[in-house]
């Protein structure tokens, strides 16, 4: 007769943990093994990453989870290992090979394609994908074996390097691209543009905005941690808003701003403020500024911004 399982006591939790997603889980797995390692309240991720990607992998707790949206629109980075000669009905290793072609590339080959693919371009996403049409995900109709009809996006790849593999039908990519770029759909579109097809057998993302993949704990080691360990892997809230401008408001704005009334000053427009607090100093949401007005966005409750305060306290 199996033991009855222990109820963890769930706390409140907020910060930012980068995860090096590991191979073979999804990012909702890794989330929740990293949610009941901390027993946090809540938590939330900024973006998939396929079980076959490893990587950067921003894990939001508490309040960073009003921030996380804000990571979905982030540029990334990735490395990438395609196979030329094959094609596969998913784009990566776990499809079946629906199509072998013979490969014959040069080093002009490949300078050409990727100078063909930097900068703006069109992409139509891949029917294994979590888009959703009429309400329902891609990839479901992709398993019932229907294809539907997909509208082209717009995306950007800021820069992009394609070198060969010695020895193999293997070519390294490196990408930084704006949101909503599919590398699986920029591997297959490269393996056409040289005439041989092509599909990912790796992927690995090295950067998100401003986190890259030397700051990040991998989740067997994120185990191995005792509690306060796991706490201090922690970054703060305001460290997905880093790209902010910040504005500092006194006691008596900093309570008037935190019940949503807007704020003047001599502040400059902006699209994007971090709003900080200076006795003690504390974050307390995001603004923006318009005709030297703050105008309170996503805001931290009075609740989330104690127990962060006492969070940082202890030692």
């Amino acid at each position: 007769m199996n033991a009855p399982r222990t109820r963890v006591q769930r706390r409140p939790v907020h910060g930012v943990l980068l995860l090096d997603k590991p191979l073979g889980l999804s990012s909702n797995q890794a989330l929740q093994k990293a949610k009941w390692l901390l027993r946090a309240e809540k938590a939330g991720h900024t973006g998939t990453l396929d079980p076959l990607a490893t990587g950067v992998l921003p894990l939001c707790f508490g309040a960073a989870t009003k921030f996380s949206q804000l990571h979905l629109d982030a540029d990334k980075t990735y490395e990438a290992v395609a196979r030329l000669g094959v094609k596969t009905s998913t784009g990566d290793a776990e499809g079946e090979v629906i199509e072998r072609r013979p490969v014959a590339v040069n080093e002009g080959d490949l300078a050409r394609v990727q100078t063909r693919f930097t900068g703006p371009i069109r992409q139509v996403p891949p029917m294994h994908s979590a888009l959703k049409k009429d309400g329902k995900a891609l990839y479901e109709y992709a398993r019932e074996g229907l294809e539907v009809e997909r509208a082209a996006r717009d995306v950007v790849i800021h820069s992009l390097s394609i070198t060969a593999q010695p020895g193999s039908d293997d070519i390294h990519i490196r990408a930084t691209v704006s949101k909503g770029t599919y590398i699986r759909t920029l591997g297959e579109d490269i393996g056409e543009a040289l005439g041989c097809g092509a599909h990912l057998v790796a992927l690995r993302r090295i950067a998100t905005g401003g986190f890259h993949a030397s700051q990040c704990v991998t989740l067997e080691a994120f185990e191995a941690m005792d509690e306060s360990e796991r706490i201090a892997r922690l970054l703060p809230p305001e460290s997905l808003v880093a790209d902010h401008i910040r504005v500092t408001l006194g006691a008596e704005d900093a309570g008037r701003f935190l019940s949503g009334l807007r704020r003047r000053g001599g502040w400059a427009d902006s699209p994007a403020v971090a709003v900080f607090g200076d006795r003690p100093r504390t974050f307390l949401g995001t603004a923006h500024v318009k005709a030297g007005e703050l105008i309170p966005g996503r805001l931290l409750s009075p609740i989330e911004i104690q127990q962060t305060l006492l969070t940082e306290a202890t030692p």
